[in-house]
């Protein structure tokens, strides 16, 4: 390094047992000594004049969540003005899975543009892969979160970095579907408020804290749950991340009362007040049963109705977001039911309404989104794989309506056609449900201008 004029200074380096990597301000490598070399697995030729941006390496913090390129050390120091003192970091190489680990300091040598940033690691690979607190998790029985400490309010965060097996099997989500995501998809109208009110000012407060809470897996299954959350700090001693450990207390939650039998007659008291209770709580909950299911479902026809059509397609929306999927969206009118209504009376116009709906029920898989918005207009929403599917969809649709006839009398029967607009594109951070539903609106009202019968696909005006 033509910059360092000690010759004495240059052959400590040389020959010094811990990494030193010297960077420019702009963070290109200038220096880097035979012990960095060694532990990188590079050599001269390859770190040389290379920057914090070389894609031949990343950084993951202590937890394996991959850094962004301005939380790297040089980075940070360069840009954050921050001198980082043993910190632990790991070196993923993208030809060799493993992690290296190295406790890390940096720091800025000199002023300006003609200042240098040294940083310097030790090996502890050993000492922190002597078991795999990994595995230990991986396959606990309890259930393992991880979430970011900050951005805790909704809708934000707190962001999800890291679930466990056991989680995937009792929630029925996949670890993909809830990265990124909040545990707020886990809770329902039934969730305690008083317990997540708790929760959130403990998390606020970076201070452990113990609940018994009602979730919801992604099938709607209810569970209970008794969950501890404690921070997680880092060498420096701020909280950066919290961790629940959640046990299934499902069967225990709701046989409790049956552990105390002890006294015959003092049992049947408590049992013959159990049973009332039982029965108020039975009745309470096929009521409140009762009440969500007209809250979120078509009386008529069975389908989801606008509210819950909405909800599942803003979840589904987000998804597609997160995973950078095609997504299809589009909107379905029956062609003049106002004449079937007029000629046949209102009776027979439900009955074509439902059989257009067993329609759409019988073409849609369980995981898409379809619903009946109200009166003779339905709506639907699905990821596909590549743009002509969705023309297979929509001609499945108008086949499929068009042959369902309602039987008037021996001689005489009704049908109807359909009128679809769809839209179909990879939903970008700022698309909206209202944005996707405005597209398959329009292209419906030139299906409608048209000919009907038909399906019309929303294009994008050019600017």
């Amino acid at each position: 390094m033509t910059d360092l004029s000690d010759i004495n200074l240059k052959k400590l380096l040389d020959n010094a047992k811990i990494g030193v990597v010297i960077h420019n301000i702009d963070t290109s490598v200038v220096y880097a000594n035979p012990a960095a070399l060694q532990l990188l697995n590079l050599t001269y030729e390859q770190i040389i004049g290379k920057d914090a941006m070389d894609p031949q390496w990343h950084f993951v913090d202590e937890y394996g969540q991959v850094l962004p390129t301005e939380s790297y050390p040089v980075s940070r120091v360069v840009h954050a003005h921050e001198t980082l003192n043993q910190e632990i970091l790991g070196v993923v190489f993208h030809h060799d899975k493993d992690i290296n680990w190295f406790l890390v300091d940096a720091y800025i040598e000199g002023f300006g543009t003609s200042g240098f940033v040294v940083v310097t690691f030790t090996d502890i690979t050993d000492k922190k892969t002597q078991f795999s607190f990994q595995d230990v998790v991986e396959n606990a029985q309890d259930i393992i979160i991880i979430t970011e400490a900050d951005l805790l309010t909704s809708p934000l965060g707190p962001k999800i970095v890291y679930v466990n097996k056991a989680f995937e099997t009792l929630t029925g989500y996949t670890e993909t579907e809830v990265i990124g995501d909040t545990p707020r998809i886990l809770q329902g109208n039934f969730t305690d408020a008083d317990s997540l009110k708790r929760i959130s000012k403990a998390l606020q407060a970076k201070q452990p804290v113990r609940e018994t809470l009602l979730n919801y897996g992604k099938n709607g299954r209810p569970y209970w749950l008794d969950i501890n959350i404690i921070p997680l700090k880092n060498r420096l001693g701020k909280v950066t991340h919290f961790a629940a450990i959640e046990r299934d207390v499902t069967e225990q939650k709701f046989h409790a009362e049956q552990l105390e039998k002890s006294n015959k007659d003092l049992k049947m008291l408590k049992d013959n007040l159990l049973k009332m209770v039982e029965q108020q709580t039975a009745e309470l909950k096929n009521t409140n049963f009762k009440l969500q299911r007209l809250a979120y479902y078509d009386f008529l026809t069975g389908l989801p109705n606008r509210r819950s059509f909405m909800d599942n397609m803003q979840k589904q929306l987000s998804a597609a977001k997160r995973s950078g999927e095609l997504l299809l969206m589009g909107v379905i009118d029956l062609d003049n039911f106002k004449a079937v209504n007029d000629q046949y009376g209102h009776d027979i116009g439900d009955n074509v309404i439902k059989l257009a709906a067993d329609s759409i029920r019988a073409v849609f898989r369980q995981e898409d989104c379809f619903g009946r918005l109200g009166g003779e207009e339905f709506s639907f929403s699905l990821k596909i794989e590549q743009s002509a599917d969705a023309e297979q969809i929509c001609q499945r649709l108008l086949d499929s309506i068009a042959a369902q006839k309602h039987q008037i009398s021996e001689h005489e029967s009704v049908s109807v056609t359909a009128s679809i607009g769809i839209t179909v594109l990879k939903p970008h951070k700022n698309t909206t449900v209202s944005d996707l539903y405005s597209q398959a609106d329009q292209a419906l009202y030139d299906a409608k201008a048209q000919q009907k019968n038909c399906f019309k696909q929303y294009i994008q005006a050019d600017d």
